[in-house]
């Protein structure tokens, strides 16, 4: 049995990217590692230190909703599929290409919640195809006229 990595982050390109790894961890046999990495943004720190108020622990709440959502809305607690979700600290692109490093698949879509919505590849499946050791899926995004 291999393993397929799928990173989440509660974007539709992910979850379009977690049904397609669930589909072909199926058919494979595989198990399924579904990972949302999570961090601080920048600019909650402002100008080199945190504001009073922001509660940092939020962030992760956030992130760990993000993943459970997704997991249930692709349908993977009935897919016969061994599903293990990761919640990961970190930079998304190296939070995923870590966890794929002994894995035989890694699954992104092709833009997530990132705010540069013309792009056609976002910066985190782009940094996969180049640093990832184990062959990368990019689910291309869908138009909202495709939809």
């Amino acid at each position: 049995m291999g393993t397929i990595v799928v990173g989440v982050d509660g974007s539709e390109g992910s979850l379009a990217a977690l049904r397609f790894a669930l589909e072909e961890a199926r058919i494979r046999g595989d198990e399924l590692k579904v990972v949302n990495a999570w961090h601080v943004p920048p600019a909650a720190y402002g100008a080199g230190w945190a504001p009073a108020g922001i509660d940092f622990d939020e962030f992760r709440r956030l992130a760990e909703s993000a993943l459970e959502k997704a997991i249930e809305e692709a349908g993977a607690p009935a897919s016969g599929v061994k599903v293990t979700p990761l919640l990961v600290e970190g930079q998304p692109a190296d939070v995923l290409c870590h966890e794929a490093e002994r894995a035989d698949l890694l699954v992104v879509g092709s833009r997530g919640l990132g705010g540069f919505r013309e792009l056609l590849l976002g910066s985190v499946s782009q940094q996969c195809v180049h640093h990832s050791t184990c062959p990368v899926v990019i689910i291309p995004h869908q138009h909202a006229d495709h939809d």
